[in-house]
């Protein structure tokens, strides 16, 4: 705890990024180091999901957003992708009533459509629950990936086009935003990945364009409030400069539409 205490007290509070997006890898690592069944890191890392909110929360970030389940991920044996919708049901059902608690809004991003009945209804009174919350917005990227995303952004401007409610000259990045999933979310400006990975893995590909990489050799379900202070440490002693020269840089935050 004071380890823990000495890193959150080292944040700068009045520079905190708005948002915060995690890729949360290494379940599977953890549990092989272990000797233990793929599902068990599974389980662990949900822990981890409820201690990184309540660090986000107690700092008053805006957004955090979590990487949980990719499209790709579907193509995983059946038995793992089975308790992973297992393990998410019993996490909303166990976590809706402290959400609200604690003013976190839920929301989530990707192709809910794939999900199973029994995990998109508590999704979807998870959403209806904390609708009116106004403190930490919490982001659970679902069935989730930046391809979907694009490609079904572009399917929707192309229709939009064809029945004539846009026209081809009205087409830019701001626009291309507004078809987004994170149409309403601000882009992150830190990425956090665990267990030592170094790429992004078609999360928030758009999105990610400026935002600051940090990568830990930490896997997921050790993952704790500490190592989420130590990034946003770090974050804050980099410079973003967004392709123009120190001087030009301005203290904005936000998306640039």
């Amino acid at each position: 705890m004071a380890e823990e205490n000495k890193y959150k007290n080292q944040i700068n509070i009045q520079d905190l990024p708005s948002h915060i997006a995690v890729i949360m890898d290494g379940n599977g690592r953890w549990a092989k180091e272990r000797g233990e069944d793929r599902i068990q890191g599974h389980s662990e890392g949900v822990k981890s999901v409820k201690a990184i909110t309540e660090a986000a929360a107690e700092i008053g970030l805006d957004y955090l957003t979590l990487y949980a389940f990719s499209t790709e991920n579907w193509n995983r044996p059946t038995e793992e992708v089975d308790a992973l919708m297992g393990l998410m049901v019993n996490a909303i059902d166990n976590e809706t009533d402290d959400l609200v608690k604690n003013n976190i809004r839920f929301l989530t991003i990707g192709n809910i459509s794939m999900l199973k009945p029994d995990v998109r209804k508590k999704v979807e009174s998870a959403l209806d629950a904390t609708k009116h919350c106004t403190g930490l917005t919490l982001v659970v990227a679902l069935s989730y990936s930046s391809h979907w995303e694009i490609t079904n952004a572009i399917q929707h401007i192309a229709a939009d086009v064809k029945n004539g409610s846009l026209e081809i000259e009205d087409i830019d990045s701001c626009l291309v935003a507004k078809y987004l999933s994170t149409q309403d979310i601000p882009y992150p400006e830190l990425l956090i990945r665990t267990s030592g990975e170094k790429r992004i893995s078609n999360f928030l590909l758009w999105q990610l364009a400026y935002s600051e990489l940090y990568f830990t050799d930490v896997h997921w379900p050790n993952f704790r409030k500490d190592d989420f202070f130590q990034a946003i440490i770090e974050f804050q002693k980099r410079e973003r400069r967004f392709g123009k020269t120190s001087e030009q840089i301005a203290k904005e935050k936000g998306n640039a539409c």
